[in-house]
């Protein structure tokens, strides 16, 4: 299991999963929820108290990973599967341009 805190201008929002089973969870946190019920982190995600699940990583997630040459540079320079896309978000993502960043959680971080 990879698990990441999602932060959406520089606020904890949630917390991203990818099972050992292959699926994705996304969570908004408690706290969050009730701070900043309409600061969704995208417009498919609006701040629930709800998981929401699925099979893929979701599209605003995935849309956050390099492209093209610059997925390249990364996937040469830190050895990464592209097609790991958690992996590559997990990496690539945690200094995004927007108000949406990564910041992986090792084991015993959370």
């Amino acid at each position: 299991m990879r698990q990441a805190r999602v932060l959406y201008q520089h606020r904890f929002a949630g917390i991203l999963t990818e099972t050992d089973e292959g699926e994705y969870i996304f969570r908004y946190d408690d706290e969050y929820v009730r701070e900043y019920p309409s600061d969704m982190i995208t417009f498919s995600m609006p701040v629930s108290r709800f998981p929401y699940v699925d099979k893929r990583l979701f599209p605003f997630f995935e849309g956050l990973i390099p492209e093209g040459w610059l997925l390249d540079i990364a996937v040469v320079s830190w050895k990464l599967n592209k097609n790991d896309r958690m992996g590559l978000l997990l990496t690539c993502c945690r200094n995004c341009i927007g108000a949406v960043s990564i910041e992986p959680i090792i084991s015993g971080d959370e």
